[in-house]
């Protein structure tokens, strides 16, 4: 069942400029983690499309309100990212936490108030994290929306680079035909070599 997000939190907090933040891809074996965050400047919009967790959307819907949120001028939005780099040094936790601190920072305005998706907060924002809350706030599903969006992206980029491993289809994630690719292909410098899949395929090949 889909649950559409309101902005009864934003009301209910009472500031003026307040950001919502989520990311996309805490899962896939390789690639960044990307993070958006959006600030509505009114909350009456007549022509809003479907907007809520980015997941329970198909492609073409999350196009649609990708395009509407980007290009809408009463919505502030930006995007951010950590490089499977950076995932490796930090673990995925805190560079998720860090892609958000800096689409919020991207977004280039003195946010009031943060609503971030999940359980923790990136360290030196004010807000709160809102656990589920791509099914809760619009402006976290919207950035949600902007995250995965824009990752998806990134990755059918890299593809073409490397289509043997097929990210266009998997968005990098451990599907049974991924895998094979990889042990097949070998590994290279987008994957995530902390990640339990890539890093046992390290320790048995000796590779680096």
């Amino acid at each position: 069942m889909r649950v559409i997000p309101d902005f009864s939190i934003e009301k209910n907090i009472g500031k003026k400029i307040i950001a919502g933040a989520d990311e996309a891809g805490r899962g896939p074996l390789c690639g960044p983690v990307v993070a958006g965050a959006v600030v509505f400047k009114k909350y009456d919009f007549d022509d809003m499309p479907l907007i809520c967790d980015s997941k329970q959307m198909t492609e073409k819907q999350r196009d649609i309100a990708y395009n509407w949120i980007t290009n809408n001028p009463d919505i502030i939005w930006a995007v951010a990212q950590c490089s499977a780099i950076e995932i490796d040094e930090m673990n995925i936790l805190q560079a998720s936490l860090t892609a958000m601190k800096r689409a919020i920072s991207a977004l280039g305005i003195n946010v009031e108030y943060c609503l971030i998706d999940g359980n923790k907060m990136p360290k030196d924002l004010i807000g709160e994290p809102v656990v589920k809350g791509d099914a809760k706030s619009l402006s976290i599903a919207a950035a949600s929306i902007i995250a995965k969006v824009t990752r998806d992206r990134i990755m059918k980029d890299l593809a073409q680079k490397y289509p043997q491993y097929e990210w266009e289809k998997n968005a990098g994630y451990p599907t049974q035909q991924h895998l094979q690719a990889i042990d097949k292909y070998g590994i290279n410098e987008h994957y995530r070599k902390t990640y339990r899949p890539i890093k046992e395929r390290i320790e048995k090949n000796g590779n680096s």
